[in-house]
C-alpha cells in the first residue's frame, strides 16, 4: 500500500476524537417496553421542551395587541355603564333621595342661598307624614308661584335632550313648582299670632323659635287659623321675606297645604362642605300636645299685606351629582 493511502488514513480523525463543530444528536423516541413478567413498564420521564426566546420586536407587538384589546373592552362597557347609571339615578330620584338648591333667603339662617339640601322621599312611601318643626319640600298647592317661569329659548333638539336628562334627575327642571318651608301646624292644630310678647302660639302654647332670622319678629301679620285634617300650616324661617301660609289665606285651603303635596322632608344640608349638617326638629314645636279634635276648621285672618316676592325653585339634581357640577335644580323657599 503506497504512502498516498497512508496519508489518507492519517488525515482521518481517530475514532475516539469528537468531530469539530456542534454535535446534533438524533431525536430519540422513547417507547414503553413491556417487562418479561408482563408487569407495566416504569414511566418514562418527560423531557422539558426548550424555552422559546422571543425577540424585542415580538414582545412590543404583543404588548400593543393586548393594549388594543383592553381599549376595545372598555369601549364596549361604556354603554352598559351609562345605562346602569341612568337607571340608578332615576330610581334614587323617584323613590329615595333628591337634592334641591335654595335660590332665595326665605329660610335663612337655617338654610342659606346656594345651599344644597337632601330631601328624603323614601319614608313617605311607608305612610310617614310630616311633623311639626320639620322642613319640607312641597308642590305649589295653587297660586303660590304664578308667573314664576319665563319662556325657554332652547331649540327643539336641545329641549328634547334636557327633557330626557331632567326625567332621570341629572338636570334641573324648568317646569317644577316646588317650595320649601317649615311645618308649624298639622291637622287639628290652632296657630295664632301674636301674643303680648309678639310670639306665635300653637294650641295656646307660645313658641320659642331660635331658628328665626336675626332681626325678624315671629310675624308682622296677625293671624289665627285652625288647620284642617290632612293639611299643614307652613312658614319660612326668614319671616319678613317668606311668602308662606300667612300670605295665601285667601286661596283654596286658606293658606294650608295638603299633606299629599309634600315631596319629602329636608333632613341635611349637603353642600357647601363648611355647612354640612343635619336639619333637626326644634323641641319647642315637637313637644306641644295635639289639640282635641272638634269640628272647627275655619281659619281667621286679622291682617294682610303685600306678598313678598320669591324666585321660583326648580327640581334639584340627584344624590352626589351636585358635588360634581355647579348648576343644579332649585327649590322654592
Amino acid at each position: 500500500m503506497g504512502s498516498r493511502g497512508r496519508g489518507r488514513l492519517a488525515d482521518r480523525p481517530p475514532a475516539d476524537r469528537p468531530p469539530a463543530g456542534p454535535v446534533v444528536e438524533p431525536a430519540v423516541e422513547c417507547t414503553a417496553v413491556e417487562r418479561a413478567d408482563g408487569s407495566s413498564p416504569d414511566p418514562v420521564p418527560a423531557v422539558p421542551a426548550a424555552p422559546v426566546v422571543r425577540g424585542r420586536a415580538e414582545r412590543r407587538r404583543s404588548a400593543r395587541r393586548a393594549a388594543r384589546r383592553r381599549r376595545r373592552s372598555r369601549l364596549r362597557e361604556i354603554p352598559l355603564v351609562v345605562v346602569v347609571a341612568l337607571v340608578v339615578a332615576l330610581v334614587m330620584k323617584t323613590f329615595l333621595v333628591q337634592v334641591f338648591v335654595i335660590p332665595s333667603g326665605s329660610m335663612e339662617q337655617t338654610i342659606q342661598i346656594g345651599d344644597r339640601v337632601l330631601v328624603d322621599k323614601f319614608t313617605p312611601w311607608f305612610g310617614a307624614e310630616p311633623e311639626r318643626g320639620e322642613v319640607v319640600v312641597f308642590k305649589d298647592p295653587g297660586g303660590w308661584l304664578e308667573g314664576a317661569h319665563g319662556s325657554s329659548t332652547d331649540g327643539p333638539v336641545l329641549r328634547a335632550a334636557k327633557q330626557v336628562l331632567t326625567f332621570v334627575g341629572l338636570l334641573p327642571s324648568d317646569s317644577e313648582q316646588d317650595l320649601i318651608k317649615r311645618v308649624i301646624g298639622v291637622g287639628g292644630d290652632t296657630v295664632e299670632c301674636c301674643d303680648e310678647q309678639g310670639r306665635v302660639s300653637l294650641n295656646g302654647v307660645p313658641l320659642d323659635e331660635p331658628y328665626l332670622a336675626p332681626g325678624n319678629p315671629p310675624s308682622r301679620q296677625p293671624f289665627k287659623v285652625k288647620v284642617p285634617e290632612g293639611r299643614l300650616w307652613v312658614m319660612g324661617d326668614h319671616r319678613d321675606v317668606s311668602a308662606d301660609s300667612r300670605f295665601h289665606m285667601g286661596n283654596p285651603g286658606q293658606g294650608t297645604i295638603p299633606v299629599s303635596g309634600v315631596v319629602g322632608r329636608a333632613f341635611m344640608i349637603a353642600w357647601p362642605p363648611g355647612r354640612v349638617h343635619q336639619l333637626g326638629v326644634p323641641v319647642s314645636l315637637s313637644s306641644v300636645a295635639r289639640a282635641p279634635a272638634d269640628g272647627g276648621t275655619v281659619p281667621n285672618s286679622a291682617g294682610g299685606g303685600p306678598v313678598p316676592e320669591e324666585p321660583p325653585l326648580v327640581m334639584g339634581v340627584l344624590g352626589i351629582l351636585p358635588l360634581i357640577g355647579r348648576r343644579a335644580g332649585r327649590v322654592r323657599p
